[in-house]
């Protein structure tokens, strides 16, 4: 019998979790649009489960136009009309209208810093901050740059960008390494 693959506990036994966990939770991110969509999917995680916006990311994808914030930055009050019909995504009015408006400011911090990822990237120095955690228990829900971070958001307009969302934020797109010390991807993502 094969040794068995040690990993965070926290996705469970959810095949969606597991593959998510297995494949990008952590692996630090680079490319503009990914960072709008991860941003897009925290936002709508605010009081739900991320299991739940695991499982609608495929139509969030659809919903949002490939989660290209220079369409989604033009959308219009039909454009609102047609998400909150849309039952494959979450209905959230407030959710869909922070995310219009933070598509608009995504684009002025890119034309301020050069790119959104030099500016989100500068609240860890540049390069990932690698954490020692033992157990869920370990992980905080936010830190002193997640608050910095939500912080100057903030000061720039964008919407649904507290420092749980940011932290939450920080470790989908690998600026902080969270996965625990005995998961076999640890070493892989730092």
């Amino acid at each position: 019998m094969g040794k068995s693959i040690k990993r965070c506990l926290w996705p469970s036994s959810d095949k969606i979790m597991l593959e998510y966990h297995d494949k990008e939770w952590g692996v630090p991110v680079h490319n503009d649009r990914k960072h709008f969509e991860f941003l897009l999917l925290d936002g709508f995680q605010a009081g739900l489960s991320w299991s739940t916006i695991l499982k609608k990311r495929g139509n969030f994808k659809k919903a949002f136009d490939n989660f290209e914030y220079k369409k989604i930055a033009k959308y219009k009050p039909k454009d609102v009309g047609r998400l909150l019909k849309d039952g494959g995504i979450v209905r959230n009015r407030l959710k869909i209208n922070a995310t219009i408006v933070n598509a608009q400011k995504f684009i002025e911090i890119q034309a301020e810093f050069g790119s959104f990822d030099k500016y989100i990237w500068r609240f860890v120095g540049g390069k990932t901050k690698k954490n020692k955690f033992r157990k869920l228990s370990d992980f905080p829900v936010k830190t002193k740059e997640s608050d910095a971070m939500s912080k100057d958001l903030l000061k720039h307009e964008f919407k649904f960008v507290g420092s749980t969302i940011c932290y939450a934020y920080m470790q989908a797109a690998g600026m902080v390494n969270d996965h625990t010390i005995n998961c076999f991807r640890y070493k892989e993502v730092g």
